[in-house]
């Protein structure tokens, strides 16, 4: 086969979970895969430095003046490219009108349609009127979970068969250090030198940032000792609500927005928590769950959705709607070494069984399949 991949949101995604993805399928595509032959669309100075033969670049423009969903809506030019196959793995977002190709998208989630007051205005739209259309022109679709699965399949009357689920992974970046030695550096860039409970994952209010906050208040009455809140992700426009709402609970002292974080710092950030909270109301994967298992950092985390799903019994399951069951989970975790170092090695389990090569392996059988039928 000749497939064609976009992999622009390798680059300027970069950090997200669509990001990372684009980025991990195409390295590992890149090491297990010397027959078929790959085009891959991607802008100048990507991070591709050492592919092999069978994988070639094509340049694509970009203007940095537009958002990520601005510039991938503009689709590739894949005419007179003789391809067998060409996938878009951010949701479908940029598939040519005229494609004489077979095509498939990875849709990771359909959170726009779940949950359309998390999202932006132009993130909503391009779900409600370009998504549909889409799908009625691929011919499959990939996904990160059964539970997308159903909802993706349900939603647009989908067959199931056309689905694969190939899921994701913690990058190698992510695996346990030092303790001493990471605390001291974030103490070294960061100023932080407390204890501190951590969240990842950006600041949409599916996210439920606000009810982490109100938790972590109620934390600081019942835990007597020293103890911060870590809150990481770019300052956007969700930051003021959280901000002004630590200052309107009085733990503002104890709640930190060190903004974005570097990727290379973010293994640093996670050795050094207590835990991860990750009380989110609606993921179609979940990403920094696994990320912070595979540091050996134990992990709460919601029961609904896919995230269930995807960690089993390696983390402490909560209602997201429950304060108390947030807070009680916290304090356990803070208060019983013996139970935290359980879920430290059911995580750090867990988190192995999930890897990019098999993420790669099981897109390429997609592939496939999609290309046989």
């Amino acid at each position: 086969m000749r497939i064609g991949i976009d992999g622009r949101a390798s680059k300027w995604y970069r950090g997200t979970g669509i990001g990372t993805y684009t980025y991990e399928l195409i390295y590992n595509l890149n090491l297990i895969d010397t027959i078929n032959d790959y085009l891959l669309f991607l802008p100048e100075n990507s991070s591709f430095t050492s592919l092999s033969r069978n994988f070639t670049n094509k340049k694509v423009d970009e203007n940095p003046n537009e958002n990520f969903w601005e510039n991938v809506s503009l689709p590739n030019i894949i005419k007179n490219n003789d391809l067998d196959l060409y996938h878009i793995p951010q949701n479908g977002v940029g598939l040519p009108t005229e494609l004489s190709c077979k095509s498939v998208i990875t849709l990771h989630d359909i959170i726009p349609l779940r949950m359309p007051e998390t999202v932006s205005e132009r993130y909503k739209y391009i779900f409600h009127n370009n998504i549909p259309k889409i799908i009625d022109k691929v011919s499959g679709i990939i996904t990160v979970s059964e539970f997308s699965k159903e909802d993706i399949s349900k939603e647009f009357n989908y067959p199931k068969s056309r689905i694969y689920v190939t899921p994701l992974a913690a990058e190698n970046i992510y695996k346990p250090l030092d303790r001493s030695i990471c605390k001291s550096l974030l103490n070294k860039y960061y100023s932080l030198d407390k204890n501190f409970i951590l969240y990842v994952g950006g600041f949409s209010p599916r996210k439920n940032i606000i009810g982490l906050l109100e938790a972590f208040s109620k934390l600081k009455e019942k835990y007597k000792l020293p103890l911060s809140l870590v809150i990481t992700g770019k300052h956007g426009i969700s930051y003021e609500i959280y901000k002004n709402k630590a200052i309107s609970l009085n733990i503002d002292k104890d709640v930190l927005f060190p903004g974005f974080i570097p990727m290379e710092h973010m293994p640093i950030f996670y050795n050094s928590a207590e835990m991860l909270v990750y009380p989110s109301f609606y993921e179609g994967f979940g990403l920094p769950p696994l990320e912070s298992m595979a540091c050996g950092t134990p992990v709460i985390a919601s029961n609904s959705t896919s995230i269930p799903e995807i960690l089993q019994d390696s983390a402490i399951l909560i209602n997201p709607q429950n304060i108390n069951e947030i807070i009680d989970s916290m304090y356990n975790f803070l208060i019983n070494k013996d139970l935290k170092n359980q879920y430290i090695v059911k995580g750090l389990s867990k988190s192995r069984e999930y890897n990019w090569k098999n993420t790669a392996l099981k897109t390429l059988k997609a592939y496939t399949e999609i290309y046989n039928s």
